[in-house]
């Protein structure tokens, strides 16, 4: 059964990890030298095989026993927070220009840099265990989807203005903190279970 509520955090969660990540810059770069709707059908696609994977592999994970979950869980999320507070800011990665500008040119652009960039990054990870975490791939991989279209959107359409409001260290630190909260949650049911 979908939980608005699950797939509301997890879209919650997902989106403040993804906005200071490079999939917004390197959807900014494309929407600025290409048709917007064509780079956005290219990134979108790439991020429902990233979701899939990512809950194919938390739903694996709710195999295992409940409390040794929990605590995996925990300390990923622990990590993840880790790595959200302490990693460098991340360069733009150069993005090939296609020879010309159709549909299949430019949405086949955004779709294999996605595709390579984000694979096995933090939200990807991150979407594997909120998949274990609930139990609810679907609710889970709704809000995982439409958060990371949601970013791509914003980077493609106007990511520099979000930028100039809201400073980027600013949404590392609640992206950040919210994983901690989630952190802490797992590593408490773990324990407490």
């Amino acid at each position: 059964m979908f939980s608005f509520t699950v797939a509301a955090v997890v879209f919650g969660v997902v989106f403040l990890a993804e906005l200071p990540d490079k999939t917004a810059l390197a959807g900014l770069m494309l929407g600025t030298r290409y048709r917007a709707s064509y780079v956005f059908a290219g990134v979108a696609a790439a991020f429902l095989v990233h979701v899939a994977l990512a809950i194919a592999a938390g739903s694996v994970l709710t195999l295992l026993p409940h409390r040794l979950v929990q605590g995996v869980v925990g300390v990923l999320f622990l990590a993840g927070a880790a790595v959200l507070l302490f990693r460098k800011a991340e360069d733009e990665e150069e993005v090939k220009k296609p020879a010309d500008q159709s549909f299949w040119k430019v949405s086949g652009a955004g779709f294999m840099m996605i595709l390579v960039a984000e694979f096995g990054d933090l939200t990807q990870i991150m979407t594997a265990n909120l998949a274990a975490r609930y139990d609810d791939p679907l609710s889970v991989g709704v809000g995982a989807v439409l958060a990371l279209w949601a970013v791509a959107g914003l980077g493609i359409l106007g990511g520099r203005t979000l930028m100039k409001y809201v400073p980027l260290k600013l949404i590392t630190k609640i992206a950040a903190g919210v994983m901690l909260l989630l952190a802490g949650f797992s590593l408490y049911e773990a324990i407490a279970g």
